[in-house]
């Protein structure tokens, strides 16, 4: 009897620090009309949201059933206001976020005063700052440098906070941070050193539990489904094993084994499971249901996310910042994702999602889901990359995506591919710029979702 994938990822789903230790015509023939352009909701699946992660939302979001569906609508308008105003302002751009209970007021920050009624006129708030997002993003990516050689769990986290305009650095040990930041050379104009009594660590455990397990004794979390090529398999995290650690299901029957793994530097790994198991669209939701995956897009700062997990089931909570760095016992890792979404051992690789598009696999973090806590995860759309794998998306088109398939044979967009904000390709021939990051698939072509594409 063959063992789906989404009863494996489902019901193994968890998070990556936590482990319980997937016409032609003739010549004559008129072209086919293009399609439509999608709504930014549209594009990101909201009406695929399922009641389980709307509950959840709900619960921990402290919303209303109208505001919980709201909340996503306006999200993936932010997301798209927000990506087609970054690629405007270019250098000027200081970063964005949304705030509101359903999330109905996007901020945007620039360093130029004259951008405010730009800002403003594509209907976000307008914030003038003193330091670029790309000043900032240089001071971290200095600070993971000198991290390299003076990295202590003393100096847990640092990050780029776009609300304060600030680099943030959070310690146990203000000295610790001090000599960190030194190290570092960057300027100390951009630091600001919080304390903190948190200790992030990825949450290893080894009770049993409906997950997968890992040379049969500790137990992770199925982040999401993939395939590569014909290969079956599932992302999650880099500390649940390394090349060649073999797994089994959630049933302890043979399912595979991990192909690579990186941790720490980043905590991504990824899994190829034998003919037994089948790659599906969905994570496990409330109650062993399925919630669907339609794609892998991003989502700003602000925004709400789901986390499910093998330990702890459906949590929400927001995303506090991008390009996190933290520093766990056995390493730092870089380019994470921080949340307000609490999880606990056995979660470890598995899945945050946000409506129906895929954030990543948990990575690991602090505090419980009886206390509330912080998290970490990896984003999806890097691991993907890294590894050449095609996310299983569930849409409304023909198929999934053929990462053979260019879609237009004299063109350079092609299904299957990674794009990050900034990258342009050719269509129709037409050339556009990516808004917003994310895994091509077939019905998301750039004439059609200008959520994600910008004609230029």
């Amino acid at each position: 009897m063959l063992h789906r994938h989404a009863r494996a990822a489902g019901t193994a789903l968890a998070a990556a620090g936590l482990v319980l230790t997937a016409l032609q015509g003739t010549g004559a023939a008129a072209p086919a009309p293009t399609p439509r352009p999608l709504s930014p909701a549209a594009t990101l699946g909201v009406d695929a949201a399922q009641p389980q992660l709307l509950a959840a939302m709900q619960r921990d979001l402290g919303l209303t059933p109208a505001q919980a569906r709201d909340r996503l609508t306006n999200e993936a308008a932010a997301g798209a206001t927000a990506g087609a105003l970054r690629q405007r302002l270019a250098g000027a751009f200081a970063g964005a976020w949304v705030d509101g209970t359903a999330a109905g007021t996007l901020t945007v920050a620039t360093t130029r005063a004259a951008d405010a009624r730009a800002i403003r006129t594509a209907g976000a708030r307008a914030q003038v700052v003193t330091h670029s997002l790309a000043r900032l993003d240089q001071a971290k990516a200095a600070l993971d440098r000198a991290a390299i050689r003076n990295a202590s769990v003393a100096v847990p986290v640092w990050y780029v906070d776009v609300r304060d305009n600030s680099l943030v650095v959070e310690a146990r040990q203000p000295a610790a941070a001090e000599k960190l930041i030194a190290a570092s050379r960057v300027d100390r104009a951009l630091v600001k050193v919080r304390r903190t009594n948190d200790a992030p660590r990825p949450l290893y455990d080894l009770r049993g539990g409906d997950a997968y397990y890992m040379n049969g004794s500790g137990r992770c979390s199925v982040g999401f489904p993939i395939t590569r090529g014909t290969t079956q398999g599932f992302a999650t995290a880099g500390h649940c094993g390394r090349a060649g650690t073999s797994t089994s299901g959630y049933n302890q029957v043979a399912q595979g084994s991990f192909q690579a793994s990186i941790f720490p530097g980043n905590d991504m790994a990824w899994v190829a499971t034998n003919s037994q198991w089948t790659a599906t669209p969905y994570v496990k939701g409330s109650g062993g249901s399925n919630v669907q995956v339609t794609g892998s897009v991003l989502q700003p700062v602000g925004s709400s996310v789901c986390r499910s997990g093998s330990t702890t089931g459906w949590h929400c909570g927001t995303i506090q910042q991008h390009n996190t760095s933290v520093t766990y016992p056995e390493g730092t890792i870089s380019g994470v994702t921080r949340t307000t979404v609490c999880a606990e051992p056995g979660d470890s690789g598995g899945s945050y999602i946000s409506g129906s598009q895929a954030q990543g696999v948990t990575s690991g973090g602090s505090g419980n889901c009886s206390s509330g806590g912080t998290t970490f995860f990896q984003p999806l759309n890097p691991l993907l990359s890294n590894y050449g794998l095609t996310l299983k998306t569930s849409t409304g088109g023909p198929g999934d995506p053929d990462p053979g398939d260019p879609g237009d044979p004299s063109g350079t967009w092609k299904a299957g591919t990674v794009y990050q904000a900034g990258n342009t390709v050719t269509y129709g021939g037409a050339t556009y710029r990516c808004i917003q990051g994310h895994q091509a698939q077939t019905g998301w072509e750039p004439p059609i979702v200008p959520a994600l594409w910008q004609r230029l």
